[in-house]
């Protein structure tokens, strides 16, 4: 089924199939009828939607496509790893649908950049704080899911505390978070200081948006990450970056360079109108002595 093995080789995988394909000036339409496939099985295997591909495929399609011996070793490579199950799978029967999609480009990304008007980033988030929006969002799941579901989400968090080369994050979160209580005063208290506590690492950048601020991208922008991969050897990135925007009933992943540039540019403008990291540090611990005097 799809969702089981790895995202980020799946992804790679299809990426340099279809480049490979484009290549020879093939249609994915001629490419499926010479492997006797559908169209929407080598679509689904381009897009990276195709949790176990077999190495004989992959050679004939190499074959198809004219690629070089090393392309096709490490085509190979790449669909072998995609079937190796992920640490996060344990969890899959609790996920919303795809978003282990999301867990899978979050852990191989290099960097993160984004924008939250509604909730402290997963990745920063407390414990008690967690449980809170997971326990209203998953009404029908038992209170042992519950758990899992936050001990999910705060293992993930590792990606930014391990000692070796830990994510990059750089976020800015719309002061209206800091002032929404979730859970209680001494949890708002308890997860402002852990924001500020975060900004010191040198890995993370947290800027706050105020109030008086105002508006300033002029158009309507919800929550949404971007997700850098690094580059390879020569430069050139080691895979697209790509969007993720999280909607009530359902998520969009978008990689059209044209996309991810305005998401990019409306980053730049928010970052540019909100708190220096200093300020914004200073503005966490101002907060969070304030509901320490209304406890």
């Amino acid at each position: 089924m799809d969702g089981v093995g790895s995202t980020f080789p799946r992804r790679q995988l299809g990426r340099h199939l279809r480049e490979l394909r484009t290549s020879v000036g093939l249609t994915i339409e001629a490419a499926a009828e010479l492997m006797q496939w559908s169209f929407a099985m080598l679509q689904r295997l381009e897009k990276g939607q195709v949790d176990k591909v077999r190495d004989v495929d992959v050679r004939e399609l190499c074959r198809i496509y004219e690629a070089d011996t090393g392309d096709v070793d490490m085509l190979i490579k790449l669909a072998r790893q995609a079937s190796v199950p992920e640490w996060w799978q344990a969890y899959e029967d609790l996920l919303p649908e795809k978003f282990d999609v999301y867990i899978g480009l979050e852990n191989s990304a290099k960097k993160l950049v984004a924008y939250q008007s509604e909730l402290v980033p997963g990745l920063l988030q407390t414990e008690r704080y967690a449980r809170t929006p997971i326990t209203a969002g998953f009404p029908e799941q038992s209170p042992s899911e519950i758990e899992r579901l936050v001990q999910l989400r705060i293992k993930r968090q590792s990606l930014i505390t391990r000692s070796v080369a830990p994510l990059h994050l750089e976020v800015v979160i719309h002061e209206s978070v800091l002032r929404t209580v979730i859970g209680s005063r001494r949890v708002m208290a308890e997860q402002l200081k852990a924001l500020a506590d975060a900004s010191t690492r040198d890995n993370i950048k947290i800027q706050i948006l105020p109030f008086d601020a105002g508006y300033p991208t002029g158009n309507q922008i919800g929550p949404f990450t971007i997700m850098d991969f690094g580059t390879g050897g020569k430069g050139r990135p080691v895979e697209p970056p790509v969007v993720y925007v999280e909607g009530f009933t359902g998520a969009l992943y978008v990689d059209r360079p044209k996309t991810v540039q305005r998401y990019r540019e409306a980053h730049g403008v928010l970052r540019s109108s909100a708190l220096d990291v200093p300020a914004s540090r200073r503005k966490l611990r101002n907060l969070v002595k304030e509901l320490e005097r209304e406890l």
